[in-house]
């Protein structure tokens, strides 16, 4: 994925790879935590754009 795109939601993330939505979540709080994704309340969450790129 490239800066900016959308992602699945967490339900749709957890059904692609067959796991719990959960262990899902806590793979996004971590992109989060890392800011390679942002949200954007009631939008979604997206790929972030890296400064200087």
């Amino acid at each position: 994925m490239k800066p900016g795109d959308k992602l699945p939601s967490t339900r749709e993330l957890a059904e692609s790879y067959a796991s719990d939505t959960n262990t899902a979540s806590r793979a996004l709080s971590l992109l989060h935590d890392r800011e390679l994704i942002t949200g954007q309340p009631g939008r979604g969450t997206y790929v972030a754009e890296h400064p200087g790129h």
